[in-house]
C-alpha cells in the first residue's frame, strides 16, 4: 500500500487535490464558526468577567459536549440535517465550540484581576472591559488555540467525510477501500493527509511553545 502507493484511472491528481482542498475547507469552516460562536460564550464562562453560577453551568455543559466524539455529535445531527455536508458542519462546529469555551475561558480566567478591577474603579462598562483589557491579554492565546482546533478539525474531516459522506479526501479513500478495494490507491491518499497533518503540526508545536507557554 505505501511502497506501490499509485492513483488508479478512476481519479486524476487534480481531483484527488481538489478533495483535500475540499477537507481543509470543511475543517477551516467549522473552526471559524466554533470560535466566533465560542469567543462571545467564553466571556460568560469566565470567572473573572461572570458570576460563578453562569460559569458553572456553561462549564458543566460543554464538558458534556467534549467528552462525546465529533463523530458522534455528526451522527446525532445527521438525525434531523440527514447525512452529508450539513450534518457534518453542525457537529464539527458543536464540538469545536465546547473545545474552545474551555480554552477561551481558561485564558481569559489568567489575566490579572487587578487591571479588570481598576477599570471597574473607573466605571467601565463589561464591555469596555473586554475591549480594552481581556482581548488585548488574550488575543494571541485564542489565536493559538484557534489553530490547534483547526489541526484537530482537520483531522476529523477526514474522519467525518468518510463517515457522514460530506465528501473530501476521507469519503474518497473510504470508497477506494469498500467499494474498489484499491489498497495502492489508498496509499496516496494517506500519504497526502500524512504530509498535511505534518505540516499542521509543526505550525501548532511552534505556536503552543511561542505563546501558550509563555
Amino acid at each position: 500500500m505505501f511502497f506501490e502507493a499509485r492513483l488508479s484511472d478512476r481519479y486524476t491528481f487534480l481531483e484527488v487535490f481538489n478533495s483535500l482542498l475540499i477537507t481543509i475547507a470543511l475543517a477551516i469552516l467549522t473552526t471559524l464558526i466554533g470560535s466566533f460562536i465560542a469567543l462571545f460564550l467564553s466571556f460568560f464562562a469566565a470567572k473573572n468577567l461572570s458570576n460563578e453560577r453562569t460559569s458553572k453551568i456553561i462549564k458543566i455543559i460543554v464538558s458534556f459536549i467534549r467528552a462525546i466524539p465529533t463523530i458522534l455529535w455528526v451522527l446525532v445531527f445527521s438525525v434531523v440535517a440527514n447525512i452529508g455536508v450539513e450534518s457534518a458542519i453542525i457537529g464539527m462546529s458543536f464540538h469545536s465550540i465546547a473545545y474552545l469555551i474551555k480554552a477561551y475561558s481558561e485564558s481569559i480566567e489568567e489575566i490579572d484581576t487587578d487591571t479588570i478591577d481598576a477599570l471597574k474603579a473607573t466605571g467601565a462598562s463589561w464591555w469596555q472591559i473586554i475591549f480594552q483589557a481581556v482581548l488585548p491579554s488574550t488575543i494571541t492565546s485564542i489565536l493559538s488555540w484557534t489553530f490547534v482546533r483547526f489541526e484537530i478539525n482537520f483531522t476529523n474531516a477526514v474522519a467525518v467525510g468518510a463517515a457522514s459522506g460530506a465528501g473530501g479526501i476521507g469519503y474518497d479513500m473510504f470508497m477506494s477501500g469498500t467499494m474498489y478495494f484499491d489498497i495502492r490507491e489508498i496509499g496516496v491518499f494517506v500519504y497526502l493527509i500524512f504530509i498535511v497533518a505534518l505540516i499542521l503540526e509543526f505550525i501548532s508545536y511552534f505556536l503552543k511553545n511561542k505563546y501558550l507557554k509563555n
